[in-house]
C-alpha cells in the first residue's frame, strides 16, 4: 500500500511540476529544474522571487498616491475612491499604514484649504465614509 501511494505521489508531483513549468512564464521562474525536486520546493523558491519586489510594489504605490490632487473638475467621490483603492492595495503589503484621510486632504485642491484646517483644528478623526460625506457637502458649498 504504502508503495502504491509513493508512486501516486511522484506521478502527481511530476505532473504538477510539469503543468507549473508551463503555466509560469520563464521570466517569473528563474528557476533551474535540476535545482527543484518536489512542486512544494518550486511553489517555496518562487515565492522568495517574488517576494523581494514588495518594497518596490510599496513604492509604486505611494508614487502614484501622493502626488494625486483634486482639481475640482471630476467627481470628489469617485476621486476619493480612486485613492481608497490605491491605499487599500499599500494596506495589504503594510497593514499598519493608515494615511488615506490624511493624504485625501493634503492633496485636496488648494479651494479646500479651509476644510483642511477645520479638520485639523477637530479633536477626532474621521472614517473614510465620514470623510467623503464632509468633502462632498464642501464641495457642494464651493460650487
Amino acid at each position: 500500500m504504502d508503495l502504491d501511494l509513493a508512486i501516486r505521489w511522484e506521478r502527481s508531483n511530476r505532473m504538477c511540476m510539469m503543468i507549473m513549468k508551463r503555466a509560469i512564464p520563464e521570466t517569473f521562474r528563474c528557476i533551474k529544474s535540476s535545482d527543484i525536486a518536489t512542486a512544494k520546493d518550486f511553489l517555496q523558491n518562487l515565492e522568495k522571487r517574488l517576494s523581494k519586489n514588495e518594497n518596490s510594489e510599496i513604492g509604486k504605490l505611494l508614487a502614484s498616491l501622493v502626488p494625486m490632487r483634486y482639481k475640482g473638475k471630476e467627481n470628489i467621490g469617485e476621486y476619493i475612491m480612486e485613492m481608497s483603492h490605491l491605499a487599500s492595495r499599500l494596506k495589504t503589503l503594510k497593514p499598519d499604514l493608515d494615511l488615506l484621510v490624511h493624504l485625501v486632504l493634503i492633496s485636496l485642491h488648494p479651494q479646500f484649504n479651509q476644510f483642511n484646517v477645520s479638520y485639523n483644528c477637530q479633536k477626532e478623526t474621521w472614517s473614510l465614509n465620514e470623510l467623503i460625506s464632509h468633502c462632498v457637502q464642501e464641495e457642494k458649498k464651493l460650487k
